[in-house]
């Protein structure tokens, strides 16, 4: 018995537990992009070895917690226990929880939906008596003779016989993003057999059922698919209403009015569903998922999830004790930052962080386009600029005309500036001449698939507008209806593109129209609303319609002509009756002045390259003074950091006035998201370690690549406001936070790759690299250790967000489940220490390095490579940059160079 509890209660059985938990979920991830969601389901996720192991990974983390007597660590012992109380939140949700879809239309009611779980459904017809069965399986598409994942066997009794039906093949079908299982059965009646093949897949309904006849009159209906629940009480849909954006068919929001009926107790209420806004009743939460075709009807996901609440007590137990850890004086983040304090690095601070070239399309026209081209670029600087500074109103949020024209140009194009004229420029003239700007290549496109289909060169990257509307026909509409059609979670790049490039072409056709600018405010009842140019003049009347038909012809007229005389007279009218109508609520000369000087001033791609420039300035520094410590000047190093301290706080009021502008966090796109890893990464340096010039120089390279990857990465700007799934406090609270702890991962990485160079150099005459070796690992836990805990915290907050927006807390989504195995990793890493054969520099220097690895591929790899909500992939395959493979080569050379000299004692703390 001892040997048994000695081995499962071993710190080598945690690491080897973990681990596969991990590489189970990581590799779960690959199947399900290219078999299908049950496939990784039925092999990893709800299989029996994989619960298996997770019930013996916290049986294992008990008896550590036991033999460690860790219950005298409250905070340890907390945020331990946690995860015993999530996990059984997590069985309460496996094994009792269920989801299903509920359709229903305007005027009716009804408590009947379908599971989102298959079934084989089996009907018997007796000569008349009739019995059903639902048998609940899901099937892989890959699968072998030892798990033996697909084969099944059951019996229904009826009157007195009774019928087998067992399993004999399952083929997984797949034609471009379409699915579907094929089942092969043998159903068994006393000593008659027949067999059939039936047609379904999870989260459907069955594609067909298949009826046998036998002796007796017996018959067998036998299908495949969700099968049919009741709920106890009804659902009565009032009304269904869904709104699309201007000039789209794309839907913008769409929600439903429904009533809820429960006769047993004698209940009945209205309530409005929509994104964040779910309905919550008797256990069960209804959350808008879909719409019938033609829009008189609403399709609900329903979730009955008893094991919520138990999660949610884990989750808040699991914050409170990783915060706790970070002040507890006996814990280990403490002892590391008593240690660095010694060696006179900064006495790190507990405070987690607040915020934490275009051609002409039409060669006939060539020579007009050009020399208008040519011409309006060197007349129009003075007119663009009194135009940037007009007003426009877009979904409620009134911005000046330099912001939007800025992310009408990026959105187009993905460029800030076009054919060497700025935004303003562009889009007036757009405005003003659509006849011209029509034939000019100004749509961006991507994937070579869609290229072929509208017949240009594979090496182009932009598209004419009438390239794709040709003599009135809409070359994508087949191709968007195609496009949309796919579920959003399973889209490629090739869907996305096409569904894009739609999107772009109507930005430029209402562009074109004018129907994008909100210029001209009308006082209404209680209301002051914003019209386009066409609408002001179809809509207002008597001398308000005189003063706005004035206005257009002067401004567009006169830059269509040339006339800044006229083009000037009207902006200047048209700022006038902005202030005049709007004064109550347009922004102050002060605020709009502020915002389009922010534009210009473009702060972050020259962030981009001071802190690149400083960055590889401080690492030479740094690595010169560990071989001959004569050199170093505290004064240079004052001076060095006094510049970063400078530069940062100069990115930290770039965010708060970015915030200030948008009116939302800067971290709601992959863009601002980068650039709020770069912030969290420099403020744990500028903050936590600002006395060590190596981990300093750390952090600003670290901080530089992740600003140099959002501006590579490109800028696609959402011109409207967020959309409702991310409009809640919860995606703000759990965005900042784990997008902050990549910041203190990534600088760990930094630190772990500089600490093997330094193994490189180690040797007798030098004792102070050795020092500095333990100095720089010593700051790497300590900054692990607080992007851990912000990760997990972060990552289990997401689950709060996704319960409160669609009712599910969990749902192994590849960004999801790369999360998981992310905080699995870090968690391997930072328990290495106990094993005493692994508490060494060296090995905490790779594995610290190897582990950012995960956080790549959750932020990146998920993206481009998996299928998921969170994923931009599945279709045309994204090639893997050649650097990828160049810096990944590098890493595992500097590890076997610094594997000569790893011997190097333990940290004493």
């Amino acid at each position: 018995m001892n040997f048994i509890s000695k081995i499962l209660f071993s710190y080598w059985t945690t690491f080897l537990l973990l681990a596969i938990l991990a590489i189970g979920a990581g590799v779960a991830t690959i199947i399900e992009n290219d078999f299908g969601t049950s496939t990784a389901r039925v092999m990893v996720y709800s299989s029996w070895w994989y619960e298996i192991i997770m019930v013996l990974s916290i049986i294992n983390m008990i008896g550590v917690m036991y033999k460690t007597k860790m219950i005298k660590s409250k905070a340890k012992f907390i945020f331990h226990f946690a995860f015993v109380i999530i996990l059984i939140g997590a069985g309460l949700t496996r094994y009792y929880g269920y989801e299903g879809i509920l359709s229903v239309r305007e005027g009716e009611s009804t408590n009947k939906m379908v599971s989102l779980e298959p079934y084989i459904q089996v009907v018997i017809n007796n000569n008349g008596k009739i019995t059903q069965y639902n048998y609940q399986k899901d099937f892989a598409a890959i699968d072998n003779n030892f798990f033996k994942n697909n084969n099944f066997s059951f019996t229904v009794p009826f009157q007195d016989k009774e019928l087998k039906v067992s399993f004999i093949n399952y083929r997984f079908v797949k034609k471009g993003m379409a699915t579907q299982g094929l089942i092969e059965v043998q159903a068994k009646i006393n000593n008659q057999i027949q067999k059939t093949r039936l047609v379904g897949k999870r989260g459907a309904q069955p594609a067909a059922v298949k009826t046998l006849h036998f002796k007796d009159n017996i018959s067998i209906s036998l299908a495949y698919g969700s099968k049919p629940m009741q709920i106890p009480f009804k659902i009565q849909l009032n009304d269904f209403e869904l709104k699309r954006y201007a000039g789209s068919m794309a839907p913008s929001t769409y929600s439903s009015k429904v009533t809820l009926i429960d006769d047993r107790n004698n209940v009945k209420f209205d309530f409005h569903i929509y994104m964040n806004h779910i309905l919550n009743y008797d256990g069960y939460k209804f959350f808008q998922s879909s719409y019938s075709p033609d829009e008189k009807g609403t399709i609900l996901s329903v979730n009955h999830d008893p094991g919520t609440w138990p999660t949610y007590i884990g989750y808040i137990l699991l914050a409170i004790g990783l915060i706790m850890n970070l002040f507890d004086k006996d814990s280990r983040f403490q002892k590391l930052t008593r240690y660095i304090s010694k060696i006179n690095a900064s006495a790190v601070l507990i405070v987690l962080f607040a915020l934490n070239m275009t051609t002409p399309a039409n060669a006939a026209d060539a020579k007009e386009m050009v020399k208008y081209l040519e011409e309006y670029k060197k007349s129009s600087n003075d007119i663009a600029e009194q135009f940037s500074h007009i007003l426009v109103q877009l979904n409620g949020r009134i911005e000046p005309m330099d912001t939007f024209t800025t992310d009408i140009l990026r959105k187009l194009t993905r460029k800030a500036t076009f054919l060497g004229m700025n935004s303003n420029q562009v889009v007036l003239g757009m405005m003003t001449r659509p006849d011209i700007w029509k034939d000019v290549r100004v749509l961006k496109i991507k994937t070579p698939k869609l290229k072929k289909f509208l017949n240009i060169d594979k090496n182009r990257k932009y598209v004419a507008f009438s390239e794709i509307l040709v003599n009135k026909t809409y070359k994508l509409r087949k191709l968007l209806e195609e496009a949309n059609k796919v579920d959003a979670k399973q889209r490629g790049t090739f869907e996305r593109d096409v569904i894009k490039l739609d999107e772009r072409l109507n930005i430029l056709y209402m562009v074109f129209t004018g129907d994008l600018f909100k210029i001209y405010p009308k006082m209404e009842v209680g209301n002051t609303k914003w019209y386009s140019p066409m609408e002001a003049i179809n809509t207002f009347t008597g001398k308000e319609r005189q003063i706005v038909d004035y206005i257009t012809r002067s401004t567009l007229g006169g830059v269509a002509e040339n006339n800044q005389t006229l083009a000037t007279k009207g902006f200047t009218l048209l700022s006038t009756y902005q202030e005049k109508i709007g004064k109550d609520i347009i922004p102050s000369k002060s605020k709009i002045n502020a915002e389009i000087t922010f534009n210009k001033f473009d702060v972050f791609p020259k962030l981009t390259l001071a802190y690149l420039l400083i960055g590889i300035i401080m690492f030479i520094l740094s690595f010169v003074t560990v071989f001959n410590q004569k050199l170093e000047s505290k004064k240079v190093n004052t001076a060095l950091y006094s510049i970063l301290a400078f530069l940062f706080l100069i990115q930290t009021i770039s965010m708060g006035i970015r915030w200030y502008i948008s009116g939302h966090a800067p971290w709601s796109n992959t863009y601002e998201s980068l650039i709020y890893i770069a912030w969290s990464t420099m403020f744990a340096g500028v903050v936590f370690f600002r006395k060590s010039l190596l981990a300093l120089s750390a952090t600003v390279v670290m901080s530089a690549i992740f600003m140099f990857t959002a501006h590579l990465s490109g800028i696609d700007p959402q011109i409207t406001n967020l959309v409702p799934v991310l409009k809640s406090y919860w995606l703000t609270i759990h965005v900042s936070i784990i997008t902050g702890s990549y910041g203190f991962l990534g600088l760990g990485a930094m630190l772990g790759f500089m600490t093997l160079i330094l193994f490189i150099f180690r040797s007798n005459n030098n004792i102070n690299i050795d020092k500095t070796i333990k100095h720089i690992t010593a700051i790497n836990e300590a900054a692990l250790i607080i992007g851990l805990s912000a990760l997990v915290i972060g990552n289990f907050l997401g689950g709060v967000w996704a319960n409160e927006s669609w009712g599910r807390y969990w749902g192994w989504d590849s960004k999801e489940t790369w999360a998981y195995v992310s905080i699995v990793v870090y968690i391997i890493v930072l328990h290495l220490r106990l094993v005493p054969k692994l508490n060494r520099p060296y090995v905490f220097a790779v594995a610290s390095t190897l582990a950012f690895s995960a956080i790549l591929m959750t932020y990146f790899g998920v993206n481009f490579y998996l299928s998921g909500m969170h994923s931009y992939a599945t279709g045309d395959p994204v090639p893997i940059p050649t650097w990828v493979y160049v810096v990944t080569a590098m890493v595992f050379t500097v590890i076997a160079l610094a594997y000569r000299k790893r011997n190097l004692g333990v940290i004493k703390l």
